[in-house]
């Protein structure tokens, strides 16, 4: 408890009360956010894809109760980060009607649930590439700038923090599945590609403007519970083979982080580890204060997600899910974001400060 009070204290620092009472500013002007639904906040409402969290009960425990596109319960790792930078949660999804005026001031969350680095994992599932993620945050720009003014955009934009979370998807949902992938090219192989595409990202939103840059590890894939329903072998703990992926993977990204800060002297950018204390939860949820992590809290927690299999005539969704690590069988619950953010704040505060 005493290291969790010690991390809140860290992130807090930069916004703290001031002296006078005054309401503090947020820590940066806005943040850009990039990848799939660990952060995406309701992009694919907007789009013909099945890949959906709109409806109960998915946001059940959000404000109002209202399932907004996010995939969770209540608030995800954007919402819960925005919060301690001083914001009330994520920016707007880019594509909803709240986008505009003067909430691009704040930044735009240009996620999109099911996508990743690799553009034919978004298209196998009709959601939103990363490229034209990328393509988006260009149009914001320029909206930005009829809004705020050049100046103040071109403020807005280096002072930003950018944060991508991808490539989770890339493995659980199309290498482990596609043969004309894992049949062709190793895991490693097909990291060293994905690694690749990051590269580009970060060096594409560099060259517009990008200066404060986190980028999520991937998750233990092996202890979603999706993942030991379908690889665990009848077993009840998380697949040794596949977070073996994701470890060398993360290691590759280590790396990169590395050498894009090398290039790039102006540039912050750090590896923002999900993968440790998510691990943490699902291996030993008893020390975070939770009680289940095998099974989702959404019907029988073992296969489902999205609205068709995690819906409000789900039998079986639990009453609570502030015990369980995972609310479906893929995403976390918030209770599990909130023990994720409060491991990442030192990182944070390097990017912000």
């Amino acid at each position: 408890m005493a290291v969790r009070i010690l991390v809140f204290l860290a992130i807090f620092l930069f916004v703290g009360p001031t002296t006078d009472g005054r309401e503090a500013q947020p820590a940066v002007p806005g943040v850009m956010l990039f990848g799939d639904s660990l952060v995406g906040v309701g992009n694919n409402d907007y789009i013909a894809t099945l890949v959906k969290a709109n409806k109960a009960p998915y946001g059940r425990d959000f404000k109002d109760h209202v399932a907004t596109g996010r995939f969770g319960n209540g608030k995800l790792l954007s919402d819960i980060i925005g919060e301690k930078l001083g914001f009330n949660g994520s920016p707007p999804a880019y594509l909803s009607p709240q986008a505009s005026g003067k909430n691009l001031l704040i930044g735009a969350n240009f996620a999109s649930a099911g996508s990743g680095y690799y553009d034919p994992t978004s298209r196998m599932y009709h959601v939103i590439p990363l490229s034209r993620q990328l393509e988006y945050f260009k149009e914001y720009q320029s909206k930005l700038s009829v809004v705020a003014g050049s100046n103040h955009a071109r403020s807005i934009i280096s002072d930003s923090l950018y944060i991508i979370s991808a490539g989770s998807n890339d493995f659980g949902f199309n290498y482990y599945i596609n043969p004309l992938l894992f049949l062709t090219e190793n895991a490693d192989q097909f990291s060293d590609r994905l690694v690749g595409i990051f590269n580009n990202t970060v060096t594409q939103l560099y060259a517009m403007g990008a200066r404060r840059v986190g980028v999520f590890s991937i998750v233990p894939l092996g202890c979603a519970p999706l993942a030991i329903t379908v690889f665990g072998l009848g077993r009840s703990r998380c697949v040794p083979r596949l977070n073996d992926d994701a470890r060398r993977f993360n290691g590759k990204l280590d790396a990169a982080v590395d050498s894009l800060s090398k290039r790039y002297n102006d540039l912050r950018i750090a590896v923002l580890d999900i993968y440790t204390p998510w691990h943490s939860l699902a291996t030993s949820p008893g020390a975070h204060g939770f009680t289940e992590a095998r099974h989702g809290c959404c019907a029988t927690g073992l296969v489902e997600f999205t609205v068709f299999l995690c819906n409000s005539l789900s039998i079986g969704t639990c009453p609570n899910a502030t015990t369980y690590v995972h609310w479906d069988s893929i995403h976390p619950s918030e209770a599990a974001n909130r023990v994720i953010v409060d491991s990442l704040a030192d990182r944070i505060n390097k990017l912000v400060m």
